[in-house]
């Protein structure tokens, strides 16, 4: 079965400590040990860690070498002192039945040094929560190709129209989501500059979304030409970047199956429903698993990637 690794950037709970209330100075902990309007504070010298996951029989598993399982325990509302209120999500790593780590995966902006009041506290939307994490996206504007050929910002499209796809020739829209997220943390988008894969505009992006890249010369030693790559994995900081900051309105198409599709004239993937997504579904849209596809073999291994060069390299090995 294919496991799609998924990347989300946490802090541990080891740097979110009780600042006030009845579990001061206490670390963050699961959801049966929290007390409403208690005060926590992220260490002034916290920064966000990657954390790497992949769903096996619909759990969820740390990727590295443990393995170990990582329930969605809740999701919180915490309220900043200017009044604003973020979402983050507590994530329970298991060892052999006991909890092993704990971690607080932020929805928006936390900042470190700031005291976050617990207002709120729900554990049914911690599974579609994720799930919105999951799901790669396309930025408000982002044009797609049609079947005709002609582009169309993708908030102007809806359900039945046909796009191109480059493994099933044209294809039907069955759905398209839409949430409006902060920029930040895991939401904040990686922007593709003009022209950096021969883009003809900027294409927006969530991290984790997929591009479906054609090597003329074999650079990353993947074997084959064909490959998937994630969009974080191309930022250099040049003409790869990440944008923070505001809100960022993102788009997911999806298919009848997974496709490969064109925006900006960039092959990329469409919403893939996994186990992992498919919680993120509005309701009266269901979905089963999307069929494992050829092209889903075919994602880069994080250990191939050259930092800081993989999108020159790209743009090199995949010259028309």
């Amino acid at each position: 079965m294919n496991q799609r690794p998924i990347t989300v950037d946490i802090f541990p709970a080891a740097k979110v400590i009780a600042s006030d209330g009845v579990t001061k100075g206490d670390t963050l902990s699961f959801a049966d040990e929290l007390v409403m309007d208690d005060v926590f504070r992220i260490d002034a010298d916290a920064t966000l860690v990657p954390l790497n996951l992949v769903t096996e029989n619909n759990a969820l598993r740390r990727a590295d070498a443990a393995g170990n399982i990582v329930h969605l325990d809740s999701c919180l509302t915490l309220m900043a002192p200017e009044g604003d209120t973020h979402e983050a999500l507590i994530l329970v790593e298991v060892e052999d039945d006991s909890v092993a780590e704990i971690f607080l995966l932020p929805l928006g902006e936390l900042r470190p040094a700031v005291d976050y009041r617990l207002v709120g506290l729900a554990r049914h939307t911690a599974t579609r929560r994720f799930a919105e994490a999951a799901s790669g996206s396309f930025g408000r504007g982002t044009r797609i190709t049609m079947h005709d050929g002609h582009m169309r910002p993708i908030e102007t499209l809806a359900a039945g129209d046909m796009v191109l796809t480059r493994d099933a020739g044209k294809q039907p829209i069955r759905h398209i989501g839409q949430a409006t997220m902060r920029a930040s943390g895991s939401f904040a988008p990686v922007v593709i500059t003009k022209g950096a894969l021969h883009n003809d505009a900027d294409l927006v992006v969530r991290p984790d979304h997929r591009l479906f890249i054609y090597q003329r010369q074999d650079h990353f030693g993947a074997g084959r030409a064909e490959v998937l790559i994630k969009a974080r994995h191309l930022v250099d900081h040049k003409t790869v970047l990440r944008r923070r900051g505001g809100f960022v309105d993102y788009f997911q198409l999806i298919f009848d199956e997974h496709h490969i599709i064109y925006a900006e004239g960039i092959a990329a993937e469409s919403h893939l429903i996994s186990a992992q997504t498919r919680h993120g579904l509005p309701p009266g849209i269901s979905s089963p698993d999307h069929a494992h596809r050829p092209h889903l073999d075919y994602e880069v291994k994080n250990s191939l990637i050259p930092p800081r060069q993989a999108v020159s390299l790209l743009r090199k090995a995949s010259t028309r």
